[in-house]
């Protein structure tokens, strides 16, 4: 097996980026532990998103939030509702001011209060006039707080933050969940122009809650598609192709088995080789010949954009070169043979001339 790439390669280094050879690493059961520690101590080390934590708040009141307002043993100071007015249309509307108009009250500030602090502050100016006032207050509708769900979403749109806390689970599973196309390890959040990645299946799977942030109004979640989690399988296989990397797994027994696995009379299974571009290239090669190979091959995790490529057997190739060859030597003897029968051969006959 050749120890270095037969090409040099774009390799970053302090000076920029070099061509140089790259070394090919042999998949043995030393490199497949080292890659799982590696996998592990990246999971342990990765920082999650400086976010506020989960907990909840009531609800403060803003510009475009519908309040009803009843004063208890006073119908006369509730709007009424029925058949064909709900409690929406009746409701006191919050002005882009902040404030609302309230019958004894007057004009009064309401945005960024809690509804407790809504209903103290009514009683409160309430009280003069009526005795023991009992004052209850609800947001008929929310209009003021939205977040905005983009990409790879069955129902993309903007959607309301009510009294209960709007977290990036809820807001997926409030667009319909993700697509079949959608990468749940890649979430963009957009917030006030400050973009976090996050990883939604670190959250399915492994129960990462700092993943799952609570949003605020206005931002704008992402999610982006597998279009990038591709690798390309090259080569003696049966089906040669690009296949997507789902959840963000994916095996090299995986790949060999989904693109129809070896073609048994091509390929040459001492030379299964995987190519990983990027910054650092690296290059990695798998003897497969005997069955228990491919135990190695089930413990590589493969990553998006990677390059399967199963080579050619030696023999295969040889047919190839003489097959090449023949077509080559039928068409001389072929010219040859057109020479003697138009008599432009060797020898005493005539010369042809058409004209």
């Amino acid at each position: 097996m050749q120890k270095t790439s037969s090409v040099k390669l774009p390799v970053q280094t302090p000076e920029g980026l070099k061509p140089m050879k790259v070394d090919v690493q042999e998949i043995d059961a030393n490199l497949v532990i080292r890659k799982q520690q590696a996998l592990m101590q990246a999971k342990a080390n990765a920082t999650p998103p400086v976010v506020e934590p989960i907990k909840h708040r009531d609800y403060r009141v803003g510009a475009g939030d519908v309040l009803t307002v009843i004063v208890w043993g006073h119908p006369d100071l509730t709007l009424p509702t029925g058949n064909f007015r709900s409690a929406e249309e009746s409701g006191t509307v919050v002005s882009e001011d902040g404030t609302i108009f309230f019958p004894f009250v007057g004009v009064l500030k309401v945005e960024g209060k809690t509804i407790p602090q809504v209903r103290d502050l009514i009683s409160q100016r309430l009280s003069p006039y009526i005795e023991n006032v009992q004052v209850s207050i609800r947001v008929a509708a929310f209009r003021s707080k939205r977040i905005y769900v983009a990409g790879e979403v069955e129902s993309p749109g903007v959607y309301a933050i009510t009294d209960i806390p709007m977290t990036v689970v809820e807001a997926v599973n409030q667009a319909g969940g993700f697509t079949d196309n959608a990468d749940k390890s890649r979430v963009l959040l957009n917030r006030n122009g400050e973009l976090t990645l996050l990883d939604l299946l670190a959250v399915y799977e492994y129960g990462d809650l700092s993943q799952n942030i609570r949003l605020q109004n206005g931002d704008i979640l992402t999610v982006a598609d597998n279009q990038l989690n591709k690798v390309y399988i090259l080569g003696e296989v049966k089906a040669t192709g690009s296949l997507t990397i789902r959840n963000g797994r994916m095996t090299l027994a995986e790949a060999l088995s989904d693109s129809g696995n070896i073609d048994m009379e091509t390929a040459n299974p001492y030379q299964i080789f995987v190519v990983r571009g990027g910054e650092t290239p690296e290059i990695y090669h798998l003897s497969a010949k005997e069955p228990d190979a491919l135990l190695l091959a089930e413990g590589f995790p493969l990553q998006r954009r990677d390059i399967l490529f199963v080579d050619t057997a030696d023999l295969v190739r040889w047919n190839k070169f003489i097959s090449n060859l023949t077509p080559s030597r039928n068409f001389f003897e072929l010219d040859t043979s057109a020479d003697n029968l138009l008599g432009t051969g060797g020898g005493g006959g005539s010369t042809f001339n058409p004209l």
